[in-house]
């Protein structure tokens, strides 16, 4: 991916359209601390001009990766002013642009940025660093039975229909914009972030459940029906390229607590805390609440039996 930002666009949206408190204060919205008095070297409390604290603030942006965040920040404010108060950023038009050229794709109903799938996929979205925090929902997913596949079929038709669910997988977490962080030999962890990301996760899981129906029926090459336990949950998560800091996730940690006890085979299960966010639409789909060790969820069935 390009990053090549151009730094003159920013600068000069930011010094002919706010002042130096609501550049500083907006600013630390987007980058956890910040201090423009530590970072520039001036006395605290030195009156620094808005044109240098432009340049300062978008060097520092640009240069310790906070500045897609930063843009993001100041397209919110746009759209829906700050504390009450108005704010028209000048040209700003120029600004999501030049992110955009710099190999972004940009979501004009949520403000955000992502990578351009198109050019990249990776882990992070070309965004993250490591530590950052964000609201996400994670996709667990396990094959029940695996140990019984696995000893009752060839390792080349293992491997073969492993291969083919990977894939199957892959392509609808990716599809909505989400990534596949964790394969394991019997399970994954899908995560998404960008735009409606619960509905993003829940709408990937029924549509693994039912490419798998399609799969099983028409190109399995096992002696039985692989079968799926699927669960999604939200909620904070910091992002690490640790896989075990991630599986040690409290929100990744309830994922799995619902898949190992309240999914069964060839089913989805989302937390009822995610299912009070959705539409009628998606809950339609599901069952009523159901609880299971005082864990509330909702499930997703089909039955998959191989003829």
């Amino acid at each position: 991916m390009n990053k090549g930002f151009t730094p003159k666009l920013c600068r000069k949206c930011l010094y002919t359209s706010i002042s130096f408190d609501d550049m500083v204060r907006f600013a630390g919205m987007a980058y956890p601390d910040y201090d423009i008095y530590e970072s520039s070297g001036y006395p605290r409390g030195y009156p620094i001009s808005s044109q240098d604290a432009a340049d300062r603030i978008v060097a520092d942006m640009i240069q310790d990766g906070y500045y897609v965040d930063f843009i993001e920040t100041l397209a919110k404010i746009g759209a829906k002013g700050f504390m009450g108060r108005p704010y028209i950023f000048k040209d700003f038009d120029d600004v999501i642009d030049d992110v955009i050229e710099a190999g972004y794709s940009y979501d004009e109903e949520t403000y955000q940025f992502f990578e351009d799938q198109s050019q990249q996929i990776s882990r992070n979205w070309g965004r993250l660093l490591e530590g950052d925090e964000r609201q996400m929902a994670v996709l667990r997913l396990d094959i029940a039975g695996n140990s019984i596949l696995v000893k009752e079929n060839p390792k080349p038709l293992i491997d073969k229909a492993y291969n083919d669910l990977r894939e199957i997988v892959s392509n609808a977490v990716v599809s909505r914009f989400g990534r596949l962080w964790i394969w394991e030999g019997d399970g994954s962890l899908g995560v998404f972030m960008v735009g409606n990301y619960s509905r993003m996760a829940i709408l990937a899981g029924i549509d693994i459940i039912n490419e798998m129906f399609i799969y099983n029926k028409m190109r399995n090459p096992l002696n039985s029906v692989i079968k799926l336990r699927i669960s999604v949950h939200s909620g904070d998560l910091i992002y690490s390229e640790n896989d075990i800091k991630c599986l040690k996730a409290e929100t990744v940690r309830k994922a799995t607590s619902l898949e190992s006890k309240a999914a069964v085979p060839n089913s989805l299960v989302i937390s009822e805390s995610l299912a009070l966010s959705q539409d009628q639409s998606i809950l339609n789909l599901f069952s009523n609440a159901k609880s299971v060790s005082s864990e509330k969820y909702r499930i997703y069935q089909v039955s998959q039996d191989k003829e």
